[in-house]
């Protein structure tokens, strides 16, 4: 983002505005956090904020100041496409294409607002009037940071902004260990800190607040796991029946493809996990180094994100997909051998 487009954003700041903020559907900590650091940072302006999400997120994510106030499209639908309809700019965060907000793309797409993008994914669609894209930043909450910064509004950040942000940047740098994490993340990080965000009770809320049921279908995710040695590869996978028996919850397989990716000498891991009120195999796909998940997803499964962290999803069954997922292996040997 230029010094032209931040003194054009400042223009449109200086007088209160209608702003609505959007995070992807199936939001994450990084979406929740940067949105609602964003709320409350405009909220200081005076401007009419209000944060809306496609759907529901998991409830280790509730916490988070402000999170009362977030109104949901797919139960709340004709309340929120009435504030995207009146709004003055609509700041798109931690996506970069307008389907990834599932059935609210639409709306936003034929909205004349003026729109604001937030984001450090791969490929971005040219629909926003100002874009900040970065992909080497670790989490669109440390771009909400820098965002505040250029405005020249770090002082403006208090406790509860400093919350939201650090939550983001913890959860979507797997607790500052991937290789997004840098040093000008933990700057950030310490400066959040000072500024009163509570880091071992974030850490609390978010990790440590497992229910019985969701720890027996980690089991049974692990009792599932195969690994492919000549691919350097592990997989998961989780039925319906499975999810059922364990009462799954929304956020009950939050970061389970890990576990896959933690074993000695597995370069790609992978999770299928199927859905059948939607009728899709939701696929997370890991890897170490510099192999693209990234790629594999947009080539193969109707997907994307980062290098080393990408979603996808497939409209075959759970056996087809994972036979699918076994069959194109051999072509990534190569890569996957040489990580």
């Amino acid at each position: 983002m230029n010094k032209d487009d931040i003194y054009s954003i400042k223009q449109l700041l200086s007088s209160p505005k209608n702003i609505v903020i959007v995070p992807h559907k199936n939001p994450d900590g990084d979406a929740i956090g940067s949105t609602l650091g964003l709320y409350h940072y405009l909220i200081k302006g005076n401007h009419n904020t209000n944060v809306l999400t496609p759907n529901d997120y998991p409830s280790f994510l509730k916490w988070i100041p402000g999170e009362d106030t977030i109104l949901k499209h797919d139960s709340q639908p004709a309340e929120c496409e009435a504030l995207i309809h009146k709004a003055d700019i609509i700041f798109t965060l931690d996506f970069n294409a307008f389907h990834r907000t599932g059935n609210m793309a639409t709306v936003l797409e034929q909205s004349e607002a003026i729109k604001i993008m937030i984001d450090h994914h791969q490929a971005p669609d040219d629909y926003a009037t100002y874009m900040f894209s970065d992909v080497n930043m670790s989490s669109t909450c440390e771009m909400i940071y820098h965002f505040i910064d250029m405005l020249g509004d770090v002082a403006q950040i208090d406790a509860t902004i400093a919350t939201c942000l650090y939550t983001g940047i913890m959860t979507d740098t797997g607790s500052f260990r991937f290789l997004s994490t840098t040093s000008t993340t933990h700057r950030i990080v310490a400066n959040l800190i000072e500024k009163g965000a509570n880091n071992t009770q974030i850490h609390n809320n978010v990790y440590d607040s497992n229910s019985y049921n969701r720890l027996q279908l980690l089991g049974c995710a692990l009792s599932n796991l195969k690994v492919i040695p000549e691919s350097k590869t592990a997989y998961i996978t989780l039925s319906q029946d499975e999810l059922n028996t364990y009462n799954y919850t929304k956020g009950d397989t939050e970061g389970v493809v890990n576990y896959g990716l933690s074993l000695d000498g597995i370069v790609l891991a992978a999770i299928f996990i199927e859905d059948k009120q939607e009728g899709i195999i939701k696929i997370s796909l890991r890897s170490k180094g510099d192999f693209s998940v990234n790629e594999m997803s947009r080539a193969h499964f109707n997907g994307g994100g980062h290098t080393n962290a990408a979603g996808g999803r497939s409209e075959k069954t759970l056996q087809e997909t994972v036979e699918k997922f076994i069959s194109i292996l051999p072509e990534y040997n190569n890569a996957l051998n040489n990580e």
